[in-house]
């Protein structure tokens, strides 16, 4: 018989679970999209991978930030309980309003339609195919994470192992089948900071997702020494691959060639392989999407299992014993995700309306966490820390500076002419939440 719980998970992942997790998060289908807009903003080569290393730089300086949170305030609910803490109850429930409706199932909506999109190059379902591929997923790794932690996790282990080789193998395609007659390069333009602003926006965003490792705080073995060494590890492997497959993109095709190609991947492994290679890139980019949503699946639940502890959510507050996983709330979080493939297949780009839709919300509450850290160590200075972020304070208001800058990078699109009203609906839901927020502010766990 199913054992239910009010309780909390058992410490059950390790180093290696905790840094596949993370891997498979972050490596979703962002690298086989940006590198061509970036392309057209850096003037040379070497702009073009230095871009990418600064990304990795600035998710390390994030990820330094969220270590030290992490391993101080170990929680199920991530930023939900970091903000709480430092803000209250008020502004830790509109994060998490956010996180349930924008935020966290928004993107999970967002590579549902990814997986579909290329599942379709396979076999087409029709108009609508991509919706249905993508719902067929989300409906495959919900009945994954009900199983059970050990079964989520095992399944996260083989995907991001197979979509880490994959873009390995992608990249050693670009090293030998490169260094041939590449595509001319257009002639070199000054550094423009706002062209190269948009970049590392991009860029940045293809990064994103480093900070679902603090949802898994509470199941980690040792939290006070594995969460930095997660962070660390995920972020050198990430930046690695990241920086070697752009490297190879630029060997088979040049820097212009990157600019003309819609599908930067699909070019070199057609380069390569032929017609076969698209078939061949649409099974890696489905391995990359299935990563990502089955380690947001399982991150993202824990935030409704620590919301209903703290609003005496009976249903929201169980936890499963025998799978030592919170299943009430992996169903509603899966609920929310699929009303949103929904209204996604009405729009002529799902992907694309789900991305306007969380980031504008996202670089909000990740800016309010990085502050959150200066707060914590003002108004709760004897907690321990096992782990500091190094320079402090210039590290954490560098880290506010970049989210900063990236929530008015994503807000200056949503008002531009060339956006849709996506941005501005995740803004508008977001909104509705405040007075939410106020009932909220003063009621009592029980």
């Amino acid at each position: 018989m199913t054992t239910q719980s009010p309780g909390a998970p058992r410490a059950s992942l390790s180093v290696t679970d905790g840094a596949l997790m993370m891997v498979g998060v972050i490596i979703g289908i962002g690298i086989f999209k940006t590198p061509q807009i970036v392309a057209f903003n850096v003037p040379s080569d070497f702009w073009f991978i230095a871009a990418w290393v600064l990304g990795g730089l600035g998710t390390l300086i994030g990820a330094l930030v969220y270590a030290e949170l992490a391993a101080a305030y170990p929680s199920t609910g991530g930023e939900y309980h970091f903000l709480t803490r430092a803000y209250g109850k008020g502004v830790g429930f509109l994060f998490a309003w956010a996180r349930t409706t924008v935020i966290q199932t928004g993107a999970i909506a967002a590579i549902c339609f990814v997986l579909g999109d290329y599942a379709q190059q396979i076999y087409s379902l029709g108009a609508y195919g991509s919706a249905i591929y993508g719902a067929a997923g989300l409906f495959i790794f919900t009945l994954v994470n009900l199983a059970g932690t050990y079964e989520s996790k095992t399944a996260q282990n083989v995907l991001t192992v197979l979509e880490s080789c994959a873009l390995a193998a992608i990249a050693l395609v670009g090293f030998i089948y490169g260094g041939g007659v590449a595509p001319a390069a257009a002639p070199a333009a000054d550094l423009s900071i706002g062209a190269f602003g948009l970049a590392m926006v991009l860029i940045l965003l293809t990064y994103g997702g480093w900070n679902e490792a603090a949802y898994i705080s509470a199941d980690l073995k040792d939290v006070k020494r594995d969460m930095i060494r997660i962070l660390l590890i995920g972020t050198a492997v990430v930046t690695v691959l990241y920086v070697l497959i752009n490297i190879a993109y630029l060997n088979v095709l040049g820097l212009d060639g990157i600019r003309k190609s819609d599908a930067v991947a699909a070019s070199v492994m057609r380069a390569a392989f032929g017609a076969s290679g698209a078939i061949i890139l649409s099974v890696i980019v489905i391995c990359a999407a299935a990563s990502t949503i089955n380690a947001s699946i399982f991150t993202g639940a824990r935030l409704y299992h620590a919301l209903g502890q703290d609003l005496a959510l009976e249903r929201l507050r169980i936890w499963n014993v025998e799978g030592n996983n919170p299943r009430n709330a992996i169903v509603v979080q899966s609920a929310i995700a699929f009303v949103l493939i929904v209204f996604g297949a009405m729009s002529q780009d799902g992907f694309l309306g789900m991305v306007l839709y969380t980031s504008p919300v996202f670089w909000f509450f990740i800016l309010l966490t990085g502050l959150a850290l200066i707060v914590l160590r003002q108004t709760d200075p004897n907690r321990e820390r096992p782990f500091r972020v190094p320079l402090y304070p210039v590290t954490p208001i560098l880290f506010c500076l970049m989210c900063g800058y990236l929530l008015y990078s994503s807000l200056a699109y949503a008002a531009s002419k060339d956006a849709n009203i996506f941005g501005w609906i995740g803004v508008g839901v977001l909104l509705l939440g405040v007075p939410l927020a106020f009932l909220v502010k003063g009621r009592r766990t029980a």
